[in-house]
């Protein structure tokens, strides 16, 4: 009897300890399982460059929101298959940078790029992701995001067209449309670091760094900011 009476005594912990390692098992469980959902999330996320999320993007102007394609891609391409509106902003921004120059003076120059750009679309790519790297480094900010307010303050609203009645030609202030001001948007952005690389020391990803911080800020040294400002002056004075 004393022996099972010790045997009894023994078996009581054992259970215990049994029972709170099941107990430890079915909390740890949960918890490696969210790690892991965690896990497959960030891997499957695409970054832009692979480094710049997506996620965290915002569009305040919502008459711009339908035209910003923010489709997340590592580097985005899509080989001109698909109307430009459908294209990812990033992308538009880099066909922009691949022109050969104007040919006519601007601010004071001719520029002639002879097409060093023209249809280098992976040299372009690597421009911008310098530009991006740079501005990262200098607002401590998304530099997806800095682009993108860019864009909005550079949109201008009004712009003139010329109407001809009985032979006499004069301005008229117009709206702009929502996908118009985004073409002029990116169109001035990309000149204006286009005109900051020219002739000049500083690279075309550090003229477009600084353009886009410039123009995010709304700053009236922004080429692009100009730009809008001269247009809506304008269309106030052809009312």
């Amino acid at each position: 009897m004393p022996e099972d009476n010790a045997q009894m005594k023994n078996a009581k912990p054992m259970k215990a300890k049994a029972e709170e390692a099941v107990a430890m098992e079915a909390t740890e469980k949960p918890k490696a399982q969210k790690k892991s959902k965690a896990f497959d999330t960030n891997i499957d996320e695409q970054l832009l460059f692979g480094k710049y999320t997506y996620a965290e993007i915002v569009v305040n102007d919502l008459s711009l929101a339908n035209y910003i394609n923010l489709t997340p891609k590592s580097y985005p391409n899509i080989y001109g298959r698909t109307n430009k509106g459908m294209a990812n902003i990033v992308e538009r921004l880099m066909n922009k940078l691949m022109r050969g120059g104007t040919g006519h003076k601007v601010g004071g120059h001719v520029i002639r790029t002879e097409g060093q750009l023209q249809g280098k679309k992976l040299k372009v790519m690597h421009i911008v992701e310098d530009a991006f790297d740079i501005v990262a480094k200098n607002t401590k900010k998304n530099p997806l995001q800095v682009f993108i307010n860019a864009l909005e303050r550079a949109a201008p609203i009004e712009d003139t067209t010329r109407v001809r009645y009985g032979g006499i030609s004069y301005n008229v202030a117009v709206d702009i449309s929502s996908i118009r001001r985004v073409n002029v948007a990116v169109n001035n952005l990309a000149f204006s670091a286009v005109i900051g690389a020219f002739k000049n020391r500083k690279t075309l990803a550090d003229a477009l760094a600084n353009e886009l911080i410039l123009a995010s800020n709304n700053d009236p040294n922004s080429y692009a900011i100009k730009k809008r400002v001269e247009s809506e002056r304008m269309a106030r004075s052809a009312r």
